[in-house]
């Protein structure tokens, strides 16, 4: 590993201005010119990099996804990630200070794309990737819940020794995370019946009046106990003061620890009922992603991430945390599967995103160092 290290150190400066590269090829998810765009910039920066030319999925609502294959050794490792950003072009600037990098995608998750693909150069550049093969599944959809690429990053990841996911690091500390909650959004369109609020306001169905009853009702299906979270976060209805609203309409997060709980709120939500006479609900969505549970072959890997660590002078844990990643889905196959292996920082789909640059080296050794899969897991 200290070779590796040595590598990477001595091109972190190159490290940091392909992630600055990819970071100003912004990418709003909802934007497919834009996000395809930036996979050309994706593209260009692996072409340079590692030599690979892409396998690429064509979409035509969401960006293009993106495959990169090195290697023909039996026992496949995927490297996992995603090139859309939660952020609209021109929302935020680039800039680095006191040893931090800020800009849109920086920490989720351009970055950890950028590191891995350099950990597979350091690899390389040592003669040390005879007997592996090695697929990068670039998906750009994830921040959307990655409708057009789950089943294409389940088809291509099926089989896989091992899924490094390189989505960012748990904030503050660094962990890695070995379980994620599964995820699900749904809306629901309430159609009243529109009158005047002051001359008949009795001939009116209130879609605001049932849309409060909803929220109540849907806020109730929160089991904190079984790690079971509900949220509405979207409440719009009416559009004057003077009308009884005939329209309304709900957006809901959903967040489960088990599938068990995913089937709960999903009929609940799927089979809601009208409070009020005369109220019609139109109710879409779904459990998007699976839960992701730590089994005995993940936590093997963590072991092994937390051996390479060590190796390279840091510590690293693991950690359960409530967010969902493309890595539930891999997981939900029965892989092997380690989240968080991306950039360290803070501030995902804030205003503050930032990566922590003096970690860069460490942190693309890592992924180095379970691409290799020779660490001692006892140590």
């Amino acid at each position: 590993m200290k070779n590796i290290i040595s590598y990477l150190q001595q091109h972190s400066g190159e490290i940091l201005s392909d992630i600055k590269t990819l970071v100003a090829a912004e990418s709003p998810s909802m934007n497919k010119a834009a996000v395809d765009r930036c996979g050309e910039v994706l593209q260009a920066i692996f072409a340079e990099r590692l030599g690979v030319n892409a396998e690429i999925d064509v979409q035509e609502k969401y960006g293009n996804h993106l495959k990169f294959t090195l290697g023909t050794g039996s026992e496949q490792t995927v490297v996992l990630g995603h090139f859309d950003t939660v952020w609209d072009e021109g929302e935020l600037a680039i800039r680095e200070e006191e040893g931090k990098l800020y800009g849109p995608g920086v920490l989720d998750m351009k970055a950890g794309l950028v590191q891995a693909i350099w950990a597979v150069r350091a690899l390389q550049q040592q003669d040390l990737l005879a007997g592996k093969r090695i697929v990068f599944l670039c998906g750009s959809d994830e921040e959307v819940g990655s409708p057009s690429s789950s089943d294409w990053l389940s088809h291509h990841a099926m089989g896989s020794a091992q899924v490094l996911v390189v989505e960012p690091a748990v904030a503050g500390s660094g962990a890695l995370k070995v379980a994620r909650k599964g995820t699900g959004q749904y809306q629901v369109a309430i159609t009243g019946l529109a009158a005047h609020a002051g001359n008949n306001p009795e001939e009116g169905i209130s879609a605001v009046q049932e849309m409060a009853h909803q929220v109540l009702f849907l806020h109730g299906l929160n089991a904190p106990d079984r790690g079971t979270t509900v949220n509405v976060g979207i409440a719009q209805g009416g559009n004057r003061v003077n009308v009884v609203a005939d329209k309304a309409v709900l957006g809901i997060d959903t967040r489960v620890t088990s599938e068990e709980e995913a089937q709960r709120i999903h009929a609940e939500i799927t089979q809601l009922q009208p409070h009020l006479p005369g109220i019609k609900l139109e109710v879409t969505g779904a459990q998007s992603r699976p839960p992701m549970r730590q089994n005995a072959e993940s936590l093997v890997l963590m072991q092994r991430a937390q051996s390479v660590a060590q190796q390279l002078g840091f510590t690293v844990e693991g950690k359960s945390v409530g967010g969902g990643s493309d890595g539930n889905f891999t997981a939900a196959l029965g892989i092997p599967t380690l989240d968080g292996l991306g950039a360290t920082g803070a501030g995902i789909h804030a205003r503050h995103e930032h990566i922590q640059i003096a970690d860069i080296p460490a942190r693309a050794a890592l992924v180095a160092g379970l691409i290799l899969g020779d660490a001692d897991v006892t140590g």
